[in-house]
This record gives C-alpha cells, sequence and structure tokens, in this order.
C-alpha cells in the first residue's frame, strides 16, 4: 500500500472534525460568545495578560504544545503496526484532543485565566487541587527534563542544526519589538527570519566550521574532557547548562518579547515542514512496508499504545498550556475554536506524518523488523528513524538528503525548545501558586520560583544515571512521561465535565473520552508501577520511575474518586461566568 492513502484518509477525518464536531462543540457544549470581555482585555498587563492575534496566538499556542513528543512517540508506536497507531492518533485527535485543549481555553477563560490546577479548587475541592498541583509540577518537572535531554542530543548528533537554531532568538526578539513598541506587522519579519535561519541550516550542512559541534571541540568521540568525562558527556552537559540559562531568560520575559514571535516563527515552519514532508510524500510515492498489525510483539499494545502516542492523539500537557498561558492572550472568546481545537490537528497531523515517515522509510518489512525487533528497540531507534525517514520523504522535491536531516532536526529542536521554556513558565506558575498556599512568601516572587524551576529540572536531567551513562535522566523517565501526561489530560477532561454540568449543559463530549482515558491509563500505570518498576515482576527495580510512578497514581486515584463524587451530586449552581 502506498503512504499516501495513510495521508489522505488522515486528512480528510481531521477536516471533517475541525468543520463539524468542533463547530458542534463551539456552538452548543461551549457555547462561544463574541461579546464575552477576556481574560486578556480584563487584565491586560503587558507581560502573562495581552490581547493577540489570532493567528499569532495559534502559532504560540501550537508551537508551545507540538514539542517532540507528537514525533517520537508515533515513531515508537508503529512498533505494533501502523493501523492501531494511525487510528489512535485520528479518532484521539477529533474526539479527544480537541474537546481536550479547546475546552480547558474555554474553562480557563469564562474564570479569570486561572489554570486547570487552580480551577480544581472550585470544582473538586481544596484538597483535590493541591494534589493536582503537586502532579502538575511533576509532569512539568519531567516535560523540562525529557526536553531538556532531547534537545541536547539532537544538537550532538546535529551539529549542522545549532546555527540555525540559534539565530533564531535574537531574529525573534527584534521582531517581538518592531510588533509591539512600533506597532509592525508580524509575518513579512517573521517569514524573513525563517528564510534566514533556513539559509543557516543549508550553510552549516556544507560547511563544517558553521557546526557547533561540542563533541569535535572536546577532542572528538572517544576522548576524556571536562572532570574526566567523555567529549559526548562534556557535550552533553554543556548544552544542558545552555539551555537552562536559556529557558530561565525566556520564561521571565513578557510574552510578547520572544515567547510569541518566536512561536510565530515556528508556526511557519510547521507549515513549511509539512508542507514539505507531505509533498515530498506525493512526489516519491513510498510503500508502506511497516506491518498493518506486529503479531509477534514482545509488549502488548494493549493499553500501552495510548500512553506510547499522548502527544499526537491527546496529552495533558496541552491542558496547562490551554489554561497557563494561551486564555491570558485570547483577545476574542470565538477564537477558542481555531487555537484550540485546531492546533489539536495541527498535532494530530505532525503525529501522521510522524507515522507515515516511520513506516515508508524502510525498504523491506525484514529490515523494518530488524530495527524495531521489541519494545525497547523501538523506544531507542524511534526519533532517530523519523528524522532519517524525514529527510527521505524531503528528497523528493529535491532537497539535499543530508540538508533535509538538518532541516527536520532544526524544526523538532525548535518545537522542543518552544515546550521547554513554555513549560518552565508553568512550573513557576505552579510552584507560585504553592507558595501562596503554604504562605511561602519567597516561592511566590518570579525569580525564585523560575530558579527552583531551572535547578530542580537541569539535577533531573543530569544526575540520573542509566543505560546511556552520564546524563540518562530524560531518557529514564519517558516511560513514565506518558502515564502522567495521559492520567492529566483525564482529570482536565473531568473538571470539563464538571463545569459544563454545572451550567446545565451536555456533558458527553467531554466524559466519554475522559473515561476511556482514564481506563487505559490507570491500567497501564498501575501494571507499570506495580510490576514492572517495583521489581515483583520479571524486571529489575526501577527507584526512581516507581517512587515518582506511585506518587501520581496515588495522587490521580485520589482526585478522580473526589471528582466522581462531586459529578454525581445533581449541583447546578455552577461557577460564574466571569
Amino acid at each position: 500500500m502506498n503512504g499516501i492513502v495513510l495521508a489522505i484518509v488522515g486528512g480528510i477525518m481531521f477536516f471533517l472534525g475541525y468543520r463539524i464536531y468542533s463547530k458542534y462543540l463551539a456552538e452548543k457544549i461551549f457555547r462561544l460568545d463574541p461579546n464575552y470581555v477576556t481574560p486578556a482585555n480584563r487584565y491586560n498587563d503587558g507581560i502573562d495578560f495581552v490581547p493577540t492575534n489570532k493567528w499569532v496566538l495559534w502559532g504560540h499556542h501550537f508551537t508551545s504544545v507540538a514539542g517532540a513528543a507528537p514525533i517520537l512517540g508515533p515513531a515508537i508506536a508503529v512498533y505494533w503496526g501502523w493501523l492501531p497507531a494511525l487510528l489512535w492518533v485520528i479518532l484521539g485527535t477529533i474526539f479527544a484532543a480537541g474537546v481536550h485543549d479547546f475546552g480547558t481555553i474555554v474553562l480557563s477563560v469564562r474564570n479569570k485565566g486561572q489554570s486547570v490546577g487552580t480551577l480544581a479548587n472550585k470544582l473538586i475541592g481544596q484538597r483535590a487541587k493541591i494534589l493536582f498541583l503537586f502532579i502538575i509540577l511533576l509532569l512539568v518537572l519531567m516535560v523540562n527534563a525529557v526536553f531538556a535531554w532531547v534537545i541536547a542530543n539532537l544538537f550532538i548528533s546535529n551539529p549542522s542544526s545549532v546555527l540555525s537554531v540559534f539565530i533564531q532568538i535574537p531574529l525573534a526578539i527584534l521582531i517581538g519589538y518592531r510588533v509591539y513598541k512600533r506597532k509592525g506587522g508580524m509575518l513579512l519579519p517573521s517569514l524573513f527570519a525563517l528564510v534566514a535561519m533556513y539559509a543557516a541550516a543549508v550553510l552549516a550542512s556544507y560547511v563544517p566550521a558553521l557546526q557547533i559541534d561540542l563533541v569535535r571541540y572536546f577532542g572528538g568521540e572517544g576522548a576524556t574532557s571536562l572532570f574526566g568525562m567523555s567529549a559526548t558527556s562534556a557535550a552533553f552537559m554543556v548544552w544542558i547548562i545552555i539551555l537552562m540559562i536559556y529557558v530561565y531568560i525566556a520564561s521571565t520575559l513578557p510574552v510578547w518579547k520572544l515567547l510569541q514571535p518566536r512561536d510565530y516563527i515556528n508556526s511557519h515552519q510547521l507549515v513549511v515542514g509539512l508542507s514539505i514532508l507531505y509533498l515530498g510524500l506525493f512526489f516519491t510515492l513510498p510503500q508502506v512496508t511497516a506491518p498493518v498489525t506486529n503479531t509477534n510483539a514482545d509488549t502488548p499494545w494493549f493499553p500501552l499504545l495510548f500512553i506510547t502516542i499522548a502527544c499526537g492523539a491527546i496529552s495533558g500537557f496541552h491542558g496547562l498550556v490551554s489554561s497557563g498561558t494561551t486564555s491570558k492572550q485570547l483577545a476574542n472568546e470565538v477564537d477558542a475554536r481555531q487555537v484550540g481545537y485546531l492546533g489539536a490537528v495541527g498535532e494530530g497531523a505532525l503525529a501522521l506524518i510522524s507515522i507515515i515517515a516511520v513506516v515508508t522509510f524502510f525498504p523491506s518489512l525484514g529490515e523494518f523488523s530488524a530495527v524495531y525487533s521489541g519494545f525497547e528497540a523501538a523506544n531507542e531507534s524511534g526519533l532517530g528513524n523519523f528524522v532519517a525517514g524525514a529527510a527521505q520523504l524531503a528528497t523528493g522535491i529535491g532537497i539535499p538528503e543530508s540538508v533535509a536531516s538538518t532541516i527536520v532536526s532544526v524544526i523538532v529542536v525548535s518545537f522542543a525548545a518552544t515546550t521547554l521554556d513554555s513549560s518552565v513558565r508553568l512550573m513557576r506558575y505552579i510552584i507560585s501558586e504553592l507558595g501562596e498556599e503554604y504562605k511561602i512568601r519567597p516561592m511566590t516572587k518570579m525569580h525564585v520560583a523560575t530558579s527552583i524551576a531551572v535547578v530542580s529540572s537541569t539535577v533531573l536531567t543530569l544526575l540520573p544515571e542509566g543505560s546511556r551513562g552520564f546524563g540518562s535522566g530524560g531518557y529514564l523517565l519517558w516511560p513514565l512521561f506518558g502515564t502522567s501526561n495521559q492520567l492529566l489530560a483525564g482529570i482536565s477532561l473531568l473538571l470539563i465535565a464538571i463545569w459544563l454540568k454545572r451550567q446545565g449543559r451536555n456533558y458527553w463530549p467531554a466524559l466519554v473520552p475522559m473515561a476511556f482515558l482514564m481506563f487505559m491509563t490507570l491500567w497501564a500505570m498501575a501494571q507499570q508501577v506495580i510490576f514492572d518498576w517495583s521489581g515483583f515482576g520479571e524486571t529489575d527495580t526501577n527507584m526512581l520511575l516507581f517512587i515518582f510512578g506511585g506518587i501520581i497514581l496515588i495522587f490521580a486515584i485520589w482526585i478522580i474518586l473526589t471528582a466522581i463524587s462531586v459529578l454525581s451530586k445533581n449541583n447546578q449552581d455552577g461557577i460564574p461566568n466571569e
């Protein structure tokens, strides 16, 4: 079968989902009001609350949620065959992610731009709020560690991508000043910045002197460098330190100075990147060589498929972005449909091309099976398979493979960096909220909260030892990312359902995907915590995952039981629409 068939089927389904289902949600369920005064207009402070053009906000929202996860998860999950991965991406995007992302924006906008963690207090009580905030705190901490790990490793494996990524930062700052100080347009400067980035990527692909290769600077692979570490470990440590300094600065700046213009540039990267890959697909006409389903899998797909593909089908982190930053920038409530639901569709399209790139990359079923010999092997090679497969698709429109690999790496790193500094900003909000809750005043200060976020993320990334040696933190935490992320999504859908019920509206569009997601995720997480990470099963004890996973699982069950009790009551008083 040709890979184009998968693209056409997915594209038609996504179009119908946005055209029909999101309209139904907007008009019948969330009842968007164009005259409602949004928090961005009501509390405009020029820092976090900033009324923003819907296309610019869509760019910020999409690139904040579309990091490496919607690429990595599907690239791993095709181990079970392309059909299960495809169905979950398409159906999960339309009926779960769209409702979740759209709904958390509306819920937050109707409640002063507050985060889902804070809203848990209003909806299901003070104790649930505190537990929920701790789950969110652990999740964003893992997101920081995982994405910092991904970016550092991509910089090491693709040094030609570094210059292009670095060039984006000063260009984004200049664009931010031009737009918000001189009231200029953002489109043309953003396109110019994108051209400059890709020109740098092409040059660096051919000119070794422009490749920022720290491993080579430290003596090459196998050489001993800083503090007796290998050159690769030293390079990894330096990149992590640089990244954490960057995210500290980026997460404390007003959103218009760097966050919005950089994300707007990255939204163009999405359009360009997806256009290159989908056009390449139509010109190369690759055959799908991966199996429809893998009957020889050493790890069952049920229920692990639904946590392996988190971002790209539904992701709890999206709710944090939707209610943490996006809702504070929404200029008109009706824009929530485009920003939230279309943002979910955009990520679904990215997950779809990730599946296609991998399942058409291998010349034969035998070669696919050799690389995807087991679930562990799929975890280790998934991201690299996507980069190679995407580069192969890009050659269909005449882009040399080395240049294509660099451009794909630039896109992945740019999205991952956007998610990373948005996540650090969200973590700062949560730490401040906990500081207020427990009357620890220093924690409510921006720079103190940001310092706690950055230092703890750095420690979690660098210190745990694993099969990949120094800096295995992000790699070790990846198995927990999916489960905790999906639990958070389920809890957020439950909050939306409770709010809708209290408003006297149909809450089933939120309740049905919540029930499905919670069933799958709790099953998968209980299985992992009790049998896989505790040491009681056939695998060795993994104390890091066991402790983190156990805490999150207990907190999640506690919140769910409390929320179900609240949902079962005939409480029609509701939360007032601010």
